[in-house]
């Protein structure tokens, strides 16, 4: 039998040669109902050693994709050793499936690996390892991106805080900025993404499958919905919800006295208002999130503190930065890390509260045994995170260690309420435009592609909005989400999530002690209930109908009326 080595950092340098006799260790061990729970904690204590180090270089790559180094670092995991190690994971999955056995801590585990067997092709291993490398070469393209703002050299995402300012010609000057890159390198990313879609789909079809889009809902073990159900719920987002966004788009205007609203116009505060400063330095922004998740539960407060204490927290923006927010797991030290880009605006409360969610989801689930029992899937990740960001929005002031006087935390809570109605109509595009791209061969074509997503967004958005002279801009959108590039169809998760946290959070309205216990609960759980229990141990169900969706955006609609800001 291999010895494991004491430290995850013994594969921190780790090449295939040096991981393959783990991997052919735990598949030649004889294994039987005797011994195959010593069996499966080995298995799970060399996977948990595995990917923390990779964890931990794509961590040290995308804090800055500028360095040769750390991209090497990446590349070595993920073209190198990923897929290869996924190929030896069906083996032992194929192990654990003959032998038979199955606990009901282990059911869904189980179920997960015996579809994971029965997708796994052979052909795909270098496919995958030629994604890895497209995914850095897609980072680096937008890590290097940099905008000219009165002769100073800031990135795309640094335009976020004037789209806050008062003065509406600096909002707009601020839009253009921030689309500007993406226009002048759209051939170059357009042309990566080809590659990428042909890619997925030769996966597809080497796995038996006509199409990425159905494909990868089995991929990921989305046993307990449909693409029908996500039509529905596409459906569900046109009546339900843009009746309330069309009424909320209308407030804004007549604040603002606009005719029309520009594009420009949806971040400014109605009222004229200075933006919300939540902090000046990015230490005193952590400081004060602590405090803030203190109130919601003192056990968040401690996770929090243990993060920042650990140096797993890389939240500022800055050039070579890749974009976007994630939360990633250590699960040999059993320790979350945030990645976000902060520009001291209100939004990034936000995305530090939506982050920390998925980061307390990893405390509460690490008691479970094994690791293949820790992660749920994203439609539950995602009601850890999502409703992290509803509990603790009452605490956002500084009277509970937060940000803001009275006045503007409730402010802040009213954004985020707006902001939780305006999501659905990005979801639903999102989603609506990946189902169309990979069923249709006009979505191997680069200017069909821009032009559908100009049509969904105009059937999700309405027309409360007025785009006119600005569809390279409108365009640009898809290009700056990088869940099409690095994620693709993760992201009607976020809407079936949301829908599930907006409950949480209604159950707290009434009890907020009992819905952070449930809430907990259901988190701990981690991945071993199918996902219905998991919502309803959350105090949840699924929903995918307009019905559903009325209620809940009815008392959104109720609260915000209820607040004076």
């Amino acid at each position: 039998m291999v010895t494991l080595p004491d430290s995850a950092d013994a594969f921190q340098d780790a090449t295939w040669r040096d991981v393959v006799p783990y991997y052919e260790d735990l598949a030649t061990r004889p294994v039987n109902h005797g011994n195959v729970e010593q069996w499966l904690a080995d298995w799970s204590e060399f996977e948990s050693m595995l990917a923390e180090a990779a964890a931990l270089a794509n961590f040290a790559y995308v804090c800055n994709t500028a360095d040769a180094e750390r991209e090497a670092a990446r590349l070595r995991f993920e073209s190198e050793i990923g897929p290869k190690a996924d190929e030896q994971r069906i083996r032992l999955q194929r192990k654990l499936v003959e032998l038979g056995y199955v606990t009901p801590e282990l059911e869904t585990t189980v179920r997960r690996f015996r579809n994971q067997m029965e997708l796994f092709s052979e052909a795909n291993v270098p496919l995958f390892t030629q994604l890895a490398k497209l995914s850095t070469e897609w980072s680096k393209v937008i890590g290097a991106m940099t905008v000219d703002w009165d002769g100073e050299e800031k990135t795309p995402q640094q335009m976020w805080p004037y789209l806050e300012v008062n003065d509406r010609a600096v909002r707009e000057r601020a839009f253009r900025n921030q689309f500007k890159p993406y226009i002048e390198k759209r051939d170059t990313i357009a042309g990566l993404f080809d590659r990428m879609y042909d890619l997925r789909q030769e996966v597809a079809r080497n796995s038996g499958f006509a199409n990425f889009r159905d494909y990868t809902h089995r991929e990921k073990n989305r046993f307990d919905y449909t693409p029908d159900d996500c039509f529905r719920f596409h459906e569900a987002v046109e009546e339900a919800i843009l009746p309330v966004t069309r009424r909320l788009l209308d407030r804004k205007r007549k604040y603002l006295g606009v005719d029309r609203l520009r594009p420009w116009d949806l971040w400014v505060d109605p009222k004229g208002r200075p933006p919300l400063k939540p902090y000046e330095r990015i230490d005193d922004f952590v400081a004060r999130a602590g405090s803030v998740y203190q109130n919601v539960d003192p056990d968040f407060g401690r996770y929090f503190e243990r993060m920042a204490k650990a140096g797993l927290l890389d939240l500022d923006n800055r050039k070579g930065k890749a974009p976007g927010g994630f939360c990633d797991s250590l699960p040999h030290r059993k320790l979350p890390l945030i990645f976000m880009n902060a520009v001291a605006i209100d939004e990034d409360v936000r995305t530090l509260l939506h982050e920390s969610g998925h980061a307390f989801h990893v405390f509460e689930a690490s008691n479970l045994r094994y690791l293949f029992q820790r992660h749920p899937g994203a439609e539950m990740a995602e009601v850890a995170s999502m409703s992290m960001e509803l509990l603790a929005s009452p605490y956002v002031d500084e009277e509970h260690g937060g940000y803001y006087s009275l006045a503007d935390a409730e402010r802040s809570r009213r954004w985020l309420l707006e902001r939780a109605v305006y999501f659905f109509a990005h979801c639903a595009s999102v989603d609506a435009f990946q189902q169309w791209m990979y069923t249709t061969p006009e979505g191997r074509d680069a200017d069909a592609r821009d032009q559908k997503w100009l049509e969904l967004r105009r059937r999700f958005e309405g027309d409360d909005v007025d785009w006119s002279g600005l569809d390279a801009e409108r365009i640009a959108r898809w290009y700056f989400q990088p869940h099409f590039f690095d994620y693709p169809f993760y992201y009607i998760e976020y809407g079936i999530a949301q829908l599930g946290a907006l409950q949480v959070w209604r159950n707290s309205l009434s009890d907020r002690g009992g819905a952070v216990r449930r809430y907990r609960e259901a988190l701990a759980l981690g991945a071993t209930r199918p996902l219905p229990e998991l919502y309803r141990a959350a105090g949840a169900r699924l929903i995918f109908d307009s019905a559903g969706m009325r209620e809940l955006i009815g008392l959104v609609e109720e609260e915000l009326a209820a607040l004076d800001a």
